[in-house]
């Protein structure tokens, strides 16, 4: 078996270093450029399982400890992987899988309402504990927005949210519609630097109760436990940050459907979507198993005929490249800080779990074809001023807001004793 998986990694590693321990013996692959890398396969199986169908199995082995790291880290690994794939296929079976999987990709997201709630739950539901060892203060669970090197994540976090809402040309009083409202750090920061009224809806019983908290008794924030599907009334602006990876393709339709409806005649939407810079694929089969169940990674190709159906204009589009791989670079670093926290929350095999996911996404966006959609849409050509110049001129006021005005969320998560040991405000 350590002969026929040393042909395997032949054909797929073309680039780096890759030394392989096995039951059957030791190898090494790669054209010995760049970090060495050193994993041990502790059974005969695993060998199988890696060949047979990769992008399933390497999660699995490292959840259960069947694969270990002994150089470099999985990180290291899954960035080996990316870097190898624009150089060749997987051979074989691993190839015939992702075809099927492709072919099939409509079916696993048939995300009506119960399946939504379901995959909803499975992911948001989480101990609150476990988000706040390595999310910002504000929880802010999407691509952050670097705008120089170095810069926090605190800061980029709040750059993001300065970002979509002067993309969304607010007034003081503008209704807006948060589809996917998370633990409510953009509603917040819409009512107290734009001086909107916010409706937020989610699918997250755990997101819900935390925004509520924290929102507390504001007459311009509310937060619901509703399905998108079933808001009614008009809003002058509707933003999505984040949920419609969760929506499923044959639901695309419905979705900029009803967002036509819910918009006013001279409303604007955002919309911040993890996307794919290649032509339509698979979710990634362990993803789909363990973190995201019905979730899907776009391209502009599946996204834009659906607006076009709708009757809603693109007014803009900006692609976020590298931010994303610099978020979970963040998350990552401040979770393996606090990994022994998260091991007593859950186990040691939740905890590999959650360092793949992690280290998984952050690989795919650095290395791979992820980036981030910022799609703005209106229902009228003068809906927006004629040029970009608008988008940083709000910027700058509203940072300007940011220094002088005492921001009522920072802070103020209602944590546990124990997660503020993350970091104290």
């Amino acid at each position: 078996m350590s002969m026929v998986l040393r042909a395997f990694l032949d054909r797929v590693v073309r680039f780096g270093t890759l030394t392989v321990h096995t039951v059957g013996g030791s190898f090494e692959v790669g054209n010995g450029s760049a970090k060495r890398i050193c994993i041990r396969l502790h059974d005969r199986r695993a060998a199988l399982q890696l060949m047979t169908d990769p992008s399933s199995a390497l999660g699995d082995l490292y959840m259960d400890g069947r694969l270990t790291v002994e150089e470099g880290s999985i990180y290291d690994l899954l960035a080996l992987a990316w870097l190898n794939l624009g150089l060749a296929e997987p051979p074989g079976p691993a190839k015939a899988w992702a075809a099927l999987r492709h072919a099939t990709r409509r079916l696993s997201q048939l995300n009506g309402l119960r399946r939504a709630e379901k995959n909803v739950a499975h992911h948001y539901d989480l101990d609150r504990r476990l988000y706040s060892l390595f999310l910002d203060a504000d929880w802010q669970y999407s691509c952050a927005y670097f705008e120089y090197p170095d810069q926090s994540l605190e800061a980029a976090q709040q750059a993001k949210k300065r970002h979509i809402a002067a993309k969304l040309w607010l007034k003081p009083g503008s209704s807006v519609l948060d589809i996917g409202s998370g633990w409510g750090g953009l509603a917040l920061y819409l009512e107290h630097f734009c001086e909107a009224r916010i409706t937020g809806v989610t699918l997250s019983q755990e997101q819900l109760k935390v925004a509520g908290e924290r929102a507390g008794a504001s007459k311009n924030v509310s937060f619901h436990l509703q399905d998108y599907r079933d808001v009614t009334g008009r809003f002058d602006r509707i933003v999505s940050v984040g949920m419609f990876e969760h929506v499923g393709l044959p639901y695309y339709d419905t979705f900029f459907q009803t967002a036509a409806e819910r918009l006013d005649h001279d409303g604007v939407m955002l919309l911040h979507t993890i996307g794919r810079i290649d032509r339509p694929g698979p979710t990634n089969p362990w993803m789909a198993r363990y973190i995201f169940p019905g979730g899907y990674v776009p391209a502009l190709s599946d996204i834009l005929p659906a607006i076009e159906r709708s009757g809603l204009i693109v007014t803009d589009i900006e692609i976020l490249r590298i931010h994303y791989a610099e978020t979970l670079k963040a998350w990552r670093e401040r979770f393996l800080e606090k990994r022994e926290v998260a091991r007593n929350l859950y186990d040691e095999r939740f905890c590999r779990m959650w360092e793949f996911y992690l280290a998984c996404c952050e690989s795919a966006f650095r290395f791979g074809n992820l980036v981030v959609f910022q799609v703005q849409l209106a229902k009228h050509l003068t809906a927006l001023p004629i040029t970009r110049d608008y988008i940083a001129e709000t910027e700058a006021v509203l940072e300007q807001k940011e220094r002088t005005r005492q921001s009522r969320y920072s802070c103020e998560l209602p944590l546990d004793a124990a997660a503020t040991a993350r970091r104290a405000c």
